[in-house]
């Protein structure tokens, strides 16, 4: 019988108020892995109210000294170390990224809270000059109760990139993860009462967007949300925050483009730009889905790209040889499917697509092969709205102009890949192009230490480093009259 998990409300594991819960499922086979609360507007108006008391009433936030805050995400930062091993198998069992990739998201989770407990002593202002007949202080201050709403493709990653800010800025929190994927934040929330965190500063909260998210994002006792996830539930969020202004942070989606110039250095370019379309199995925000390639290497780019498409091996992420593991769920294996199809129909060249895997156990599985396909014509379905899967189209270009005009002709700007050994052209690319992170000669980094948002309709504010804990903090005005 699948293990049932519980609600985490000021500090005590809770049923649903009305009893209700939901299956998570092994993407791999399809098979119940666990039985998880399915919250509603009752249960996450306590874990509020809950979130409320800690930070109203001196348990956490301004109240705190900034080291004790510090301990406390030092702490928890060590449990999770502690325990990476588990916590990577419980992620790949529960969203199905190989298992390497799934540790590499836990130890760097860990790293977020060292890091942003180190920012926590470091919350300064300013002092602005005002006259000599007075003294302006600018504070930092906890913006307060915050909802932190997460997406399945990065579950533990996502959530320590809102939570240990949060908390380490003085706030308050209820984590909503997405119900396909619970599992690790229940975990975070059992290493953060184990932490010594006090009643009510880390809430878990788990159920569906309509029943859990909506009531949290509505809730007049949260200060701030912060959603990482799709556009279309991103625009409703901002609608819905209007009524209260609260704050928001949203990082949405991307369609992102990736630059291979004639001059590239192919033997990095090519496993480079593989990597930024199916790493993850395709299901990343930033993914290099747009993949532009200059003509006088486009064949050999292509050729490539299929090549280390061809090597890919599809599986369990469990199997320490698998390096693509299945999607996320059946909903969007049939999503992803569907827009393999209409590539089709509009015309696209399809040049590769791989197999399912074999083994009957996996027959269950919500595996999608990676896909290539060609064209010159950006008005294709599959060369302007976010696939999410290992789903690549190939455009060839001419010119610098004529490529950046192309990366930007889209209605998002993530994060854009330039590879070039010409360092002069690669700035005025990356200059060029419309999205919040470029890199030159790489694909995917994402340093905690960093900035990671986007322009245009791919969200809204900034997270990691400081800019992530500046998110959520309110500056303060104090003015003194002097004499």
């Amino acid at each position: 019988m699948a293990e049932t998990h519980q609600l985490l409300v000021d500090g005590a594991w809770v049923d649903a108020g009305d009893g209700a819960v939901f299956d998570t499922l092994d993407p791999a086979t399809g098979e119940v892995l666990a039985s998880v609360a399915a919250a509603g507007a009752a249960d996450v108006d306590l874990a509020v109210a809950a979130a409320r008391r800690a930070f109203d009433g001196g348990a956490w936030g301004l109240a705190v000294p900034e080291r004790d805050r510090a301990e406390k995400l030092f702490a928890l930062a060590a449990l999770l170390r502690r325990d990476v091993d588990e916590l990577a198998r419980l992620e790949t069992l529960d969203c199905g990224k190989p298992l390497e990739d799934a540790k590499w998201d836990v130890e760097e989770a860990a790293f977020m809270f060292e890091y942003y407990a180190g920012w926590a002593t470091k919350i300064t202002g300013d002092i602005p000059p005002v006259g000599p007949e007075a003294l302006s202080l600018i504070i930092k201050e906890p913006v307060g109760v915050c909802g932190l709403i997460v997406p399945w493709n990065y579950p533990i990653l996502m959530a320590c990139q809102k939570v240990a800010p949060a908390l380490a800025a003085g706030c308050t929190v209820v984590l909503k993860p997405a119900e396909q994927t619970p599992l690790t934040a229940l975990a975070l929330g059992r290493l953060s009462v184990e932490a010594g965190l006090p009643a009510g500063v880390l809430n878990v909260v788990t159920g569906t967007g309509p029943d859990a998210g909506e009531p949290l994002v509505t809730h007049r006792g949260i200060d701030k949300i912060s959603f990482t996830g799709s556009k279309v539930v991103g625009q409703r969020i901002m609608r819905l925050c209007a009524d209260d202004l609260k704050r928001v942070t949203l990082e949405l989606g991307g369609k992102s483009p990736n630059i291979v110039f004639a001059d590239a250095d192919l033997a990095e370019a090519v496993p480079g730009t593989a990597l930024g379309i199916f790493g993850n199995q395709g299901e990343v925000c930033s993914a290099g889905s747009r993949i532009f390639v200059q003509r006088p290497v486009y064949d050999d780019v292509l050729a490539g790209l299929i090549d280390e498409a061809k090597a890919i091996t599809l599986g369990s992420g469990l199997d320490p040889d698998v390096t693509m593991g299945p999607l996320v769920s059946a909903a969007q294996r049939a999503r992803v499917e569907g827009y393999i199809g209409i590539g089709k129909d509009e015309g696209a060249r399809l040049a590769y697509e791989g197999a399912r895997p074999d083994d009957p156990a996996l027959a269950g599985g919500f595996f999608v092969p990676p896909a290539v396909f060609e064209t010159e014509s950006l008005d294709l379905t599959i060369a302007r709205e976010e696939i999410f899967g290992p789903v690549a189209t190939v455009v060839p270009f001419d010119d610098v102009a004529e490529v950046t005009a192309m990366a930007n002709d889209t209605e998002y700007g993530l994060a854009a890949a330039i590879w070039t050994r010409d360092i002069g052209k690669a700035f005025a690319a990356a200059k060029a192009v419309r999205a919040g992170v470029v890199w030159i000669n790489d694909s995917q980094p994402a340093p905690s230490e960093a900035s990671w948002g986007g322009f245009k309709q791919s969200g809204i504010g900034r997270e990691l480093g400081p800019y992530g804990l500046d998110a959520f903090l309110e500056s303060k005005q104090i003015y003194v009259k002097l004499g």
